[in-house]
């Protein structure tokens, strides 16, 4: 085994380290502590200074996962008038498309049991200003861990390079998360008691 895949293995593993890390944390918490964080963190998120823009991309929670409640931050957006886009991921080519969400899109979730729209009008990549990221952890540095699939990777490293990236987070940061240079920092963070700027 060469140094450079010794180097790369040795990563994964300290990533799926805190990955399990993470996930167990997540599911040691009550449904109602995930909802009452995920509403300090949406009241959080109004000392952002990102609401002058007009396209917002907002991924919607995986239930089973325990992840962010995203309604309140929905429910914020629809409150200031501002377009939402919603992702539609595709497990094949490990792609997604982007939908408007409006009022009649319908949401079903998918085999992965993410609420996904059935149909709706594709948002372009370059129209995106504000991308709201998951996440299972992250670090000082803005270095996220995702659940390892590569969506959001490849997804933000196609956005304009002024579109601004927060995570969403129960979670403190780590001190530094295993990071590679193909990894896409995130601009800001934000928990239910504070906000990470990078």
């Amino acid at each position: 085994m060469n140094l450079l895949s010794y180097k790369l293995n040795s990563l994964d593993l300290e990533k799926n380290t805190l990955r399990k890390k993470y996930k167990t944390l997540r599911e040691s918490l009550p449904e109602e502590t995930i909802e009452e964080l995920s509403l300090q963190l949406a009241n959080t998120a109004l000392k952002l200074p990102i609401w002058d823009k007009t396209y917002y991309h907002l991924f919607l929670p995986i239930q089973h996962k325990k992840e962010v409640n995203t309604e309140y931050l929905m429910h914020i957006l629809q409150g200031k008038d501002k377009s939402i886009v919603v992702p539609k991921a595709d497990f094949a080519t490990g792609g997604m498309i982007h939908i408007l969400l409006q009022e009649n899109t319908v949401l079903k979730a998918s085999a992965y049991g993410i609420p996904e729209p059935v149909s709706g009008i594709e948002i372009a990549l370059q129209t995106l200003e504000i991308v709201f990221v998951p996440l299972l952890s992250f670090d000082t540095k803005g270095n996220r861990i995702g659940y390892g699939k590569g969506f959001y990777d490849r997804f933000l490293a196609s956005c304009k390079p002024e579109t601004i990236f927060i995570g969403l987070s129960l979670f403190e940061p780590e001190q530094k998360l295993p990071s590679e240079e193909t990894d896409i920092p995130l601009h800001f963070c934000v928990t239910p008691t504070e906000i990470f700027s990078f």
